[in-house]
């Protein structure tokens, strides 16, 4: 028998190929690049934080009331004497927790809520009618401003981290119930799915071999940019007193807590929270467009294409 000779992209296992080719586009897109850098930065900044912070996060001492940044607290301390460099470190902990948490469940839910009432829909029996009632529910949740019905849920719920958990899986779970059938209406009418369906296939095993794993690029889209917007969504919270209760450290609760000395010239007990938020916040967002890219078939073949 005579060898073969495969080429080293063949011969490369499926993860692997994938891998240099999400190099190839970091390398192609720098912006792509520098959001992964700032999620990985924020995730190890959460997990190590104990260990990196300079002074206890939430012990206050009152000869430090309000320094501005120097040698010995490199941000400053807030309004009462607790080092801001800390409580910026540990604040990830709290915020990606709570988002995290919040995004997964309302992916979780909504996408296989969505999948269901669009592989249903238009079906002349019960089932239409279920799939109707949810997406006129869903038209219901949406309706309301996000952040004024996520303070409800909260004061309804009781002000805990449970609480504001529960609140951002809620207001997000319509988006992917949406996102959901919206993919599987289309994806429904595909030969490969009646195939499935003559072959003596159940709808269970057509929804979670067919219809989900193509359907489901726009979602894992959209989670990276929840979780920046939950956390955004935690931080607005705290901030006008709903979410997370000082001291703990929390990005917007250090922001409210220092919003009231801006005035009088302290600036640095809001502003560096705040940077960190945002630049939190847009990491996650350019994490989702890449995501978007790079589960997308037909962009993926387009991007490959121009990469060479």
């Amino acid at each position: 028998m005579i060898p073969v000779a495969v080429s080293g992209d063949r011969a490369a296992s499926p993860w692997l190929r994938r891998l240099r080719f999400l190099a190839a586009v970091l390398r192609a897109r720098p912006a792509f690049a520098l959001g992964y850098a700032i999620v990985i930065g924020v995730i190890l900044i959460a997990l190590l934080a104990p260990w990196i912070v300079p002074y206890g996060p939430m012990v206050a001492d009152p000869n430090v009331y309000l320094l501005p940044p120097g040698p010995r607290h490199l941000l400053g301390t807030d309004g009462t004497g607790m080092d801001i460099l800390s409580r910026v470190l540990s604040a990830p902990r709290v915020d990606l927790t709570i988002a995290v948490l919040g995004t997964l469940i309302s992916a979780g839910i909504g996408s296989c809520i969505g999948a269901i009432v669009g592989y249903y829909e238009g079906e002349r029996t019960w089932r239409r009618a279920v799939s109707t009632a949810v997406m006129r529910a869903a038209d219901v949740l949406q309706a309301f401003p996000v952040f004024v019905f996520a303070i409800a849920l909260v004061a309804v719920f009781g002000q805990s981290l449970h609480s504001i958990i529960i609140a951002i899986a809620f207001v997000n779970t319509p988006i992917y119930l949406r996102l959901m059938r919206t993919q599987v209406l289309a994806i429904r009418r595909y030969r490969y799915i009646e195939a499935a369906y003559v072959a003596g296939a159940s709808d269970l095993s057509i929804l979670a071999r067919h219809v989900i794993p193509n359907a489901i690029a726009p979602a894992l889209a959209q989670l990276s940019v929840n979780i920046g917007w939950a956390i955004l969504l935690t931080a607005g919270l705290s901030f006008v007193g709903a979410g997370v209760v000082a001291p703990t450290p929390e990005w917007g609760s250090m922001i409210a807590m220092g919003f009231q000395n801006v005035v009088t010239g302290q600036w640095w007990p809001s502003v560096f929270p705040g940077i960190a938020l945002g630049l939190t916040v847009f990491g996650f967002a350019l994490v989702g467009a890449s995501v978007e890219v790079l589960a997308d078939p037909v962009r993926r073949r387009v991007l490959s294409g121009t990469l060479g």
